[in-house]
């Protein structure tokens, strides 16, 4: 079958190639193959998209990690903030590492580790489900997404076919499996596909071309895959090339072991990505300086590698993470509202019909979920920032996810053609797609170099029912200003109506008792045309910002052509209402279903224009219920069926009037400000007692660090092996004590901790030195000197190395060991006798289920749990109460003297108005004047949310989301601060209201059981 399926994509691919003109003319359908899993027809594929039940549909997703926002009441929001934009799915990375603490442990169950409340909330709102489970993520999480227990070398090199891994990976996998079975669409969930590894690209050995197989790759895919389908995964298995090089996993390409049934590409075509950066003149390669906004030719690719499958893109760029040392917020200027317009018109332009934007909502790195390559925030320029809010680039995403809904022939389409012979203008091109059913037409235009900005005026030669036309023929010529694209439709059906064409953008269309409503947008102060066939008339019933309104009628129909500034404008053609759009009403225009099929049928969602947010609508009878967050006054407009008379937002009666036109109009007052208290004293206590002589390392905190061998493929330089991850401790910050006896003049340290780690050291209490970190520096040595410190000759010497760890190394790296790789007493006969190491309390025995393995460094303050709320510090020093503005808010500084580690905690209640979604952030600075040389980490009710590190990197503003923080209760604030030099430390703390909403969203309540407080088996890991 796999031959034959060759044999016809070959045939298809030389005869579009010498017959494209007559395709176009005479609209012969080619017979692609229909394929299903061999499971069912529930989901089923073929050349041109996937289907549903039998119907075709455009897959719009994004992606979410629910492990980066631990609060499941939450996830509702993400979601139907993903909904409301238009998307058909969205994606989820679940994470290993996040359910298995330990290799004896998998948890689905504990706070937000059970999943399936998003299986639940899929079916709810009407959203179909990616699901990616790994076992490896990658996600720019520490180790890729793996377990650190993994780490050690014990388990094999990793994603192979070795028994030690696979034994490994099977409980979780299995897991993870099961759950997802039971929420699939062919048991009535909304779980659609289901992807095997992650930019795995591995199925060949040498060059795909050379279609040599890997053996031990195509096992350890057929393992998988075979564990899937043992635990009932009975939908498509996916997989996602990392480069449009390797060719894997597609059975169009070869009938090698190891084939999914749908194969897809990853592809980040943005300089940020390349080379992480926002000055790109550092952005060079092999091929020479990276060019922005240089486009990426996919359909090519499609063609040679799975020609009878749908283009689908598993990955595709929505933004890009920020690493340690790039700005706060990332480069908004490169990947903003631009790249999503143009870059993800480019892709339906390359006939793609399945894309998931990466991310759609990033979150945050809280605990030690990055990889060295992150820094806190995973906010990854996405369309729903990581503080919840959304913006430009969200409601930009919205005006093309709408379209992809709502356009049902864009499932079905060829590449007719492609260039600068549409346009009367030589810098401007298009590709023509052609529904080969219907004759509709799609025509992607763009700047010719699309890495120009210029503005570009042209019209356009376009194919349609009525003949070849150039468009517009009375409006003035179609624009592209800047790093912009538009998609003009020719025989566009909504409803029982035709669009001939039009060169304003289809936003969307509903139709109310039996007559469509269509929306058309053009960016503020531009010119549009549409032609709607078989109309007789048309007159203006709205002009908000319309000028130069004709209405022109041939045989064909009634032709408008307009100009439309900022505002909305409704005018009717025979009994069709068209309401006209500039950008900025556009982005806040919403098409709320009523329904939740994914699908949403033409009769089953309502238009609504003017709130910040819609999440949702109902109609019952004549009353129309509709939920959404506003956060300032708002004008309402509802267009929806005649019957309804009357309007609730968020519950409560809307006042409204009949509009001339058949809207309903209200208006909804602001909403009121909302002021944080300010923190009011702190707490403070000494967090290294570890530093002096006289400290006990004996307790259940300490371990001997005593192996003489290694699993782990790095051959250690000195022996004890000092890797962290050898004696079960993962995460962040560890403690080493190194004892001697005799005389010593130094220790060489060699030291292995991830990009922007650092490390210092003491000797029987007094400061050494320490190595600050770099941006991109994973490992460090110094000599350090004790000629300024008291070497003792009549009593053990103990040597303490605080040493932090930014998180694993992904793909082959994430053996890369963390902790001291080499070492050396200087002047020494006898060198160190033993050594002790301390890391996250209680190891991997999971102290902390609900928070979790990734929460918790190895600090003195963080295993007896002073971070915790509950945790009495009555008997502590007040620290200084002196205060500062930062950023227009009023932040409390807080400082001492001398190289160690010191804790800072207050509490402080918050009761915050109900009806309200308030997004928070914490923000951390250093005073000017102040010595950057220290490493600070944020604690929120027992919650690490953030690592701050002035001496490498930029971000200072935290969110920290509801649920963690107590809207309604106290909250426990604490700061551990690590002065790397004698100078101390001097750091300002404070926090701000990123927005505040009138929401429909339900925040009273959220982290119940999220919040375990202090207990006194803290007390033993002192």
């Amino acid at each position: 079958m796999a031959n034959l399926t060759r044999l016809i994509s070959s045939l298809w691919i030389i005869f579009s190639f010498l017959s494209v003109s007559t395709v176009a003319e005479t609209q012969e359908v080619t017979q692609w193959p229909l394929h299903d899993d061999g499971y069912n027809k529930v989901v089923e594929w073929d050349h041109y998209s996937f289907q549903v039940n039998g119907q075709r549909i455009f897959i719009f997703s994004g992606e979410f990690h629910y492990w980066r926002i631990p609060v499941p009441g939450l996830w509702r929001d993400i979601l139907e903030k993903i909904k409301a934009a238009g998307f058909t799915a969205f994606a989820f990375y679940s994470s290993w590492a996040y359910h298995a603490p330990n290799n004896q442990t998998v948890d689905f169950s504990t706070g937000a580790r059970d999943i399936t409340p998003i299986f639940e909330l899929a079916k709810e709102l009407g959203l179909y489900i990616i699901v990616r489970p790994g076992p490896y993520v990658n996600a720019e999480a520490s180790a890729g997404g793996f377990p650190l227990w993994l780490t050690t070398g014990a388990y094999g090199t990793l994603r192979n076919n070795d028994t030690r891994y696979t034994n490994a990976w099977n409980p979780y996998f299995t897991e993870m499996s099961t759950i997802t079975s039971k929420n699939q669409v062919t048991n009535g969930g909304n779980a659609l596909v289901y992807q095997i590894e992650n930019e795995y690209g591995d199925q060949w050995i040498g060059t795909a071309s050379e279609r040599v197989p890997n053996e031990t790759a195509i096992a350890y895919m057929e393992l998988l895959e075979a564990n899937a389908r043992a635990n009932g995964i009975r939908i498509p298995l996916t997989a996602n090339d990392p480069n449009m090089n390797s060719h894997s996993w597609g059975s169009d390409w070869s009938n090698e072991g190891g084939n999914v049934d749908v194969a897809g590409v990853d592809s980040y075509p943005s300089a940020i990505i390349q080379c992480w950066t926002c000055d790109l003149s550092q952005c060079t390669s092999t091929n020479g300086a990276y060019v922005a906004y240089e486009v990426v030719d996919y359909y090519d690719y499609f063609q040679e590698s799975q020609p009878t499958m749908p283009e689908f893109m598993p990955e595709f760029q929505g933004g890009s993470y920020n690493p340690w040392g790039g700005p706060e917020g990332g480069c908004p200027d490169d990947i903003g509202t631009d790249f999503a317009n143009l870059f993800y018109r480019w892709n339906i332009g390359q006939r793609v019909t399945a894309m998931s934007l990466y991310m759609l909502f990033g979150g945050t790195n809280w605990g030690a979920i990055a990889a060295p390559v992150t820094a806190s925030s995973y906010d990854y320029s996405a369309p729903i920032s990581e503080d919840r809010s959304i913006g430009s680039k969200y409601y930009e995403t919205k005006l093309l996810a709408l379209f992809t809904r709502c356009a049902r022939d864009l499932t079905m389409t060829e590449l007719v053609g492609n260039g600068t012979q549409y346009t009367d203008n030589s810098a401007v091109r298009a590709y023509e797609l052609r529904n080969p059913n219907t004759n509709a037409g799609f025509y992607a235009t763009f700047h010719y170099n699309t890495s120009t900005s210029s503005n570009e005026a042209f019209h356009l030669k376009v194919n349609t029912s009525a003949g070849e036309l150039t468009v517009p023929r009375h409006a003035g010529k179609v624009r592209l200003n800047g790093h912009q694209s538009k998609i003009v439709v020719t025989d566009f059906t909504f409803g029982s109506k035709t669009l001939l064409y039009s060169t304003a953008e289809v936003l969307t269309y509903e139709v109310f008792d039996n007559t469509p409503t269509l929306v058309l947008w053009v960016p503020t102060g531009e010119t549009g045309e549409f032609s709607i066939k078989r109309s007789k008339a048309g007159s203006v019933k709205k002009c908000q910002g319309c000028s130069s309104v004709k209405f022109m009628s041939d045989k064909a129909g009634v032709t408008v052509a307009f100009v439309q500034s900022y505002g909305m404008s409704v005018l009717e053609v025979d009994d069709v209402r068209v309401i006209l759009l500039d950008r900025t009403y556009a982005y806040e225009f919403w098409a709320p279903a009523i329904t939740n099929d994914p699908f949403i049928p033409e009769k089953e969602s309502v238009l609504v224009q003017g709130p910040y947010l819609v999440r949702d609508a109902s109609l019952s009878g004549s009353k129309l219920a509709i939920t959404g967050d506003i956060v300032g006054a708002t004008t309402l407009e509802v267009f929806a069926p005649e019957a309804v008379k009357t309007v609730t937002w968020n519950g409560k009666s809307l006042k409204t009037q009949r509009t001339a036109y058949g809207s309903l109009k209200g208006s909804v007052a602001a909403p009121k400000s909302i002021t944080l208290p300010t923190f009011g004293s702190w707490k403070s206590n000494d967090s290294l007692p570890e530093r002096f002589t006289s400290y006990d390392d004996n307790g259940a905190a300490w371990v001997d660090a005593n192996h003489l061998t290694t699993l782990n493929p790095r051959t250690p330089t000195s022996l004890p092996v000092l890797y962290a991850d050898e004696y079960g401790f993962h995460n962040g910050i560890r403690l080493w004590r190194g004892y001697f006896n005799g005389t010593a003049t130094g220790v060489f340290l060699n030291v292995q901790g991830g990009s922007a780690f650092g490390w210092s050291a003491w000797l029987n209490g007094e400061f050494l030195g320490s190595y600050l970190g770099d941006a991109s520096t994973e490992q460090a040595n110094l000599t350090l000197s004790f000629s300024n410190v008291t070497v003792s000759t009549s009593k053990p010497n103990v040597l303490l190395v605080v040493h932090d760890d930014t998180g694993h190394d992904e793909t082959t790296g994430a053996l890369n060991p963390r902790g001291i790789l080499d070492f050396k007493l200087e002047g020494s006969s006898t060198g160190f006798s033993h050594w002790r190491l301390a890391g996250t309390a209680g190891g991997e025995s999971n102290l902390d289920p609900v928070r979790g393995a990734w929460n918790e460094d190895g600090l003195y303050c963080e295993r007896v749990g002073w971070h915790l709320p509950g945790f009495d510090d009555s008997a502590w020093s007040t620290a200084s109460k002196a205060q500062t503005k930062v950023n227009d808010t009023t932040s409390s500084l807080l400082s001492f003297t001398g190289a160690t580690v010191r804790f800072f905690r207050t509490t402080i209640p918050l009761d915050l108005p109900l009806g309200r979604d308030i997004s928070i952030s914490f923000i951390l600075g250093t005073p000017t004047g102040s010595t950057s040389s220290y490493r600070a980490q944020l604690f929120v009710n027992g919650y690490q949310y953030g690592r701050y590190y002035p001496y490498i990197g930029n971000q200072v503003v935290y969110p920290v989301p509801v649920g963690i923080l107590d809207y309604s209760g106290e909250n426990t604030v604490g700061v551990a601060v690590w002065a790397q030099s004698e100078e101390g430390a001097g750091i300002s703390v404070g926090w701000k209201v990123n927005y505040a909403a009138d929401s429909s969203l339900k925040v009273v309540g959220l982290g119940e059981g999220l919040r375990p407080t202090w207990s006194e088996e803290r007390e033993k890991f002192a």
